[in-house]
C-alpha cells in the first residue's frame, strides 16, 4: 500500500478480523458443562460443538487460497467476516445440540479463510524486511482473541446465560465485517488490491499436488498436526477439567486457561533473541519440553493456583514451536506459497478437530488425567523429532 496510514489501517481491521475469529474459536471450551446440562448430554458430547468448528475451520482453509487469488483477498477477508455473524446468530438461537453444531459448521466454514488471507494479505503488501514484526503485531489480535474467548464465555455462562456469549459474537463480526467493507471501497478507490489475472488462473489441484508431493512440506504438515491434536485437542476441555477438580466458577476456570494469551504475547517479545541464542532447532526442543511442563503443571498442580503457571507456561510453549512450524511453512514449496500455507493451516485445525473429537471420547472412559498426562510425555518427544528433522534438512542442503 502506498501510505503507511492505510497500511496500518488495514492490518488493524484485519487484526480485529483475526480477534474475533480467534475468539469464536475457543468460546464453546468453559462453556461445555452447562451446554451438557442444557441438552441433557455428557461433556464430551457436548464437545461436538468444538469438533464441528474445528473440522469445517480446518477443511475449508485450503479452499479459500484460490478464492482470495480470484476476487481478492481482502474482499473475500470481508465476505467471511460477515458471514460468521449469521452463523453465531444461528447459534443463539440453537433449540438442540445437533442444532447447534449446525451452526458452529457454518461459522468455522466461513473463519477459515480470515486469518490465512489476512496473512497472505500482509505477504502481498508489506515489504519482506518489515513483513516479520508486522506478523507478529497481527498474531496479537489472534492470541488476545483465544484468551477473550475463553473468558467472555465463562463470565456469560456462570451470569446471563451461555446464548449471550454467541451474541456477543454476532455483535463484534457484524461491526468489523463493515469496517473492512469500506476499506475495501477506500482500496478501490486509490486503485489498490487489484487482482493478479494469472493468479486467478491458477489450478488448485495442480498447487495441491506440488505441496503434497513435496517431500519436506510432509513432514512439517505432519508435524503441525500433531501438535494440533496434542495441544488444543487437550487444552480444549482445561476450563471443565479445573471447574470439575478445584469446584470453582466457569468464569474463574476460563479466565485461567486464557492467561495462555501471556505466554503466547511474551514470546513475540523476546521471538528475536531467543531465535539468535538457540536457532530453529532450539527453539523447536525448547517448544516442547515447556509444554510438557505446562502438561504436567495441570496434572500435578496441587492448588488452582498452579493452572496460572500451567496457562502460561502453555501459551510460551506452543508458539516457541509454533513459529517455528510457521517459518519452515512458508519456504517449503515457493512456488506455491499461498497454498502451502493454506494447507499448514488446515492441518493444524484439522489436528485440533481430531484432539478434541478423541479427547471426548477418551475423556469419559479414562477420565482427564490421562488426556493431561498424555500429551505432557508425547510433547517434548514432538519437538525433539522435529528438530532432528531440521538437522537432517540442513544437512542435506548443506
Amino acid at each position: 500500500m502506498s501510505a503507511p496510514s492505510s497500511e496500518t489501517r488495514a492490518i488493524a481491521l484485519l487484526a480485529l478480523a483475526a480477534f474475533v475469529s480467534a475468539s469464536a474459536f475457543r468460546i464453546c471450551d468453559p462453556m461445555l458443562p452447562q451446554l451438557a446440562a442444557e441438552f441433557d448430554t455428557t461433556t464430551g458430547q457436548a464437545a461436538r460443538a468444538v469438533t464441528a468448528f474445528a473440522v469445517a475451520y480446518g477443511v475449508l482453509q485450503m479452499f479459500f487460497g484460490p478464492l482470495g487469488d480470484r476476487y481478492g483477498k481482502y474482499r473475500v477477508v470481508s465476505v467471511a467476516t460477515l458471514a460468521c455473524a449469521l452463523g453465531s446468530a444461528g447459534a443463539v438461537m440453537a433449540r438442540s445440540l445437533d442444532v447447534l453444531v449446525f451452526f458452529r459448521v457454518l461459522s468455522g466454514a466461513a473463519g477459515a479463510g480470515i486469518v490465512p488471507l489476512s496473512m497472505a494479505w500482509i505477504g502481498d503488501n508489506v515489504p519482506y524486511e518489515r513483513r516479520q514484526a508486522t506478523l507478529a503485531r497481527f498474531l496479537t489480535g489472534t492470541i488476545l482473541g483465544m484468551s477473550a474467548g475463553q473468558l467472555v464465555s465463562g463470565l456469560f455462562a456462570d451470569t446471563v446465560g451461555w446464548r449471550w456469549a454467541f451474541a456477543a459474537l454476532v455483535c463484534g463480526y457484524l461491526i468489523v465485517g463493515l469496517l473492512l467493507l469500506a476499506e475495501v471501497r477506500r482500496q478501490r478507490a486509490a486503485g489498490l488490491g487489484r487482482v493478479d489475472p494469472g493468479a486467478a488462473r491458477l489450478s488448485f489441484v495442480a498447487q495441491a499436488r506440488l505441496v503434497l508431493g513435496t517431500p519436506w512440506a510432509r513432514v512439517v504438515l505432519a508435524t503441525v498436526f500433531i501438535e494440533g491434536l496434542l495441544v488444543f485437542g487437550v487444552l480444549a476441555f482445561a476450563p471443565a477439567y479445573l471447574h470439575e477438580r478445584f469446584g470453582i466458577s466457569l468464569t474463574a476456570a476460563g479466565a485461567l486457561v486464557a492467561v495462555y494469551a501471556v505466554g503466547g504475547l511474551a514470546y513475540t517479545v523476546v521471538a528475536g533473541p531467543l531465535l539468535k541464542r538457540l536457532g530453529e532447532r532450539g527453539l523447536a526442543i525448547a517448544g516442547g519440553l515447556v509444554l510438557g511442563v505446562a502438561f504436567l503443571s495441570y496434572l500435578l498442580g496441587p492448588v488452582w493456583a498452579w493452572s496460572l503457571l500451567a496457562s502460561a507456561l502453555a501459551g510460551f510453549g506452543y508458539y516457541l514451536l509454533h513459529a517455528t512450524l510457521q517459518t519452515n511453512a512458508t519456504q517449503m514449496v515457493p512456488s506455491a506459497r499461498g497454498t502451502a500455507v493454506a494447507w499448514f493451516a488446515s492441518c493444524l485445525f484439522m489436528g485440533q478437530a481430531a484432539g478434541v473429537a478423541l479427547a471426548g471420547a477418551l475423556l469419559d472412559r479414562v477420565g482427564a488425567a490421562a488426556l493431561f498426562g498424555g500429551s505432557a510425555l508425547l510433547l517434548p518427544i514432538l519437538g525433539m523429532g522435529f528438530a532432528r528433522a531440521l538437522r537432517g534438512r540442513t544437512a542435506v542442503a548443506a
